[in-house]
């Protein structure tokens, strides 16, 4: 057993913004190895359309930085008040950049904290709103139906080939000059603020910076920005403090997890196995990368290293196309490990082929298996970084509380059922039926709803969700009950709940 006293002081963490994934899980992780991880309070972390209060954020920063000696900090957040906030015009290039000040007061203040930063390149589909309520006045491209032509002209080539030239020239009418030049400059805006970030690393200021690809695939405008800061790294000389790779929302819970293992000298050696024999070729296509390439990446950033030969974790990662014998090959494999003590996390990718079915009957396997409250960690329904980086992030932080007698299995337990109730009962039993009875209504804009459909959206989200959390609770944990069990649609779209869940014996 490592020195549990490596672990007391709390981690200050800077969301990129207030969705569940975001905000909620890294504090959640951190807990099972009962590691304090500090936030700014919700309120200041902004929503859908309003950008977090950055000044506030700044103050709360400088006021807490004396409790901690590791700094988890969303470069998005600081300089544009959060995620969604960076994917349109609004902050000034130079207002940006000026707020990244704030990481040299930070490393004045304490210059023997590790401070580790994570950014964005910005997304090719802009943060999409419906024309109802304070969205109204929301800017023109988020806006339907051009939010929709903007994403199709950046997933063409750059320049476009000479067969998409056309189809070019007629989403430029449409989107409309004026706003096509806001949207350009946007990406140039935030990749020129990652460029500055690349360049603290390089003075000192931070430790490390990830810089993830949000929802991109192989072809289109973010390759420019890629190459850019890919060469910035390189002539830079900080490749081993610096990396560029797929992903967003999973940044947080990763850099947090590797704060916890550099603080007790671990370096996790993880197994990676795929249910099928290809399946590490998979290619999501909302990531630039195929699934190997981006797990492996996530396996370093937690502070780990690829082993599957002697590993300490195993990671499972279930691909689409897996078979029915691959399946039970995987089933098996899984209750093989469990029984033998070690640390397993599961990873579901068959969202990818845009059905729920295949990965909600397997999660009902390993209810009935007795294997599902026996893992270490499981993800599914969501891009292969999000789904991984959460599954990596909760193995690591178990494997830190084990190993410093810290483990609270109440916290494990909670975590685990989050992800069942949003990945499993959410996506693949309720969320089709919301969808499909607003659909029936008219209202097809899921990702943005009116005040009032949005408050008789989420009673009808927990009505359906609240008995079948309890249900699974009772199946997959029966030595535990709920203290408090609540689920939310935490912002005015059907995309994902969040959960409130405290257990005790």
């Amino acid at each position: 057993m490592l020195a549990a006293f490596a672990l007391p002081l709390a981690i200050l963490f800077v969301p990129m913004y207030a969705t569940p994934t975001a905000r909620q899980l890294p504090v959640m992780a951190a807990a099972i190895a009962r590691v304090d991880v500090r936030e700014p309070p919700q309120d200041w972390l902004g929503d859908y359309i309003v950008p977090g209060d950055v000044d506030a954020i700044e103050r709360w920063l400088a006021h807490a930085a004396p409790t901690a000696d590791d700094f988890v900090i969303s470069i998005d957040m600081l300089a544009y008040g959060g995620l969604d906030a960076s994917r349109a015009p609004g902050v000034a290039q130079h207002d940006a950049i000026a707020r990244l000040e704030t990481l040299r007061k930070l490393r004045d203040a304490r210059p023997h904290a590790h401070i580790a930063t994570f950014a964005t390149i910005m997304r090719l589909e802009p943060t999409a709103v419906a024309p109802v309520g304070a969205a109204r006045r929301y800017w023109a491209g988020a806006q339907p139906p051009t939010w929709r032509y903007i994403w199709e002209y950046a997933q063409l080539r750059d320049p476009p080939l000479p067969s998409e030239a056309s189809r070019a020239r007629e989403l430029q009418t449409l989107i409309g000059q004026p706003v096509l030049e806001q949207y350009l400059r946007t990406r140039e805006r935030d990749r020129s603020v990652d460029l500055a970030a690349l360049g603290l690393v390089a003075d000192g200021t931070l430790d490390r910076i990830i810089i993830g690809q949000d929802d991109a695939g192989p072809v289109g405008l973010h390759r420019k920005d890629v190459r850019a800061l890919k060469r910035a790294v390189a002539d830079l000389g900080i490749a081993g403090r610096a990396s560029i790779e797929p992903g967003a929302d999973e940044l947080g819970i990763v850099l947090v997890a590797r704060a916890l293992a550099r603080r007790i000298g671990w370096t996790p050696r993880v197994a990676v196995h795929y249910s099928t024999p290809n399946g590490a070729y998979t290619q999501d296509p909302l990531e630039y990368a195929p699934v190997h390439v981006t797990i492996d990446a996530l396996v370093r950033r937690c502070g780990g290293v690829r082993d599957d030969s002697r590993p300490d974790l195993m990671l499972y990662v279930r691909v689409p196309g897996t078979s029915p014998a691959q399946d039970d090959r995987l089933l098996d494999a899984l209750r093989f490990d469990v029984q033998r003590g070690r640390s397993v996390a599961l990873v579901d990718l068959t969202f990818l082929t845009g059905s729920y079915a295949a990965q909600a009957a397997f999660v009902r396997r390993l209810i009935g298996a007795g294997l599902a409250g026996k893992l270490d960690a499981y993800s599914a329904w969501n891009t292969t970084a999000n789904s991984a980086g959460i599954a990596l992030g909760e193995i690591v932080a178990t494997g830190v509380g084990r190993r410093t007698g810290r483990y609270d299995p109440l916290a494990h337990a909670a975590f685990m059922l989050d992800r069942y109730i949003d990945d499993y009962l959410y996506h693949t039993q309720v969320r089709p039926r919301i969808d499909a009875g607003l659909a029936a209504r008219g209202i097809t804009a899921h990702w943005y709803l009116a005040p009032r459909v949005w408050r008789a959206t989420n009673a009808a989200v927990r009505a359906a969700v609240l008995p079948m959390a309890r249900e699974l609770l009772r199946r997959i944990y029966p030595q535990y009950r709920a203290v408090a069990l609540d689920v939310r649609l935490p912002w005015p779209r059907t995309f994902e709940i969040e959960s409130e869940i405290q257990l005790a014996r």
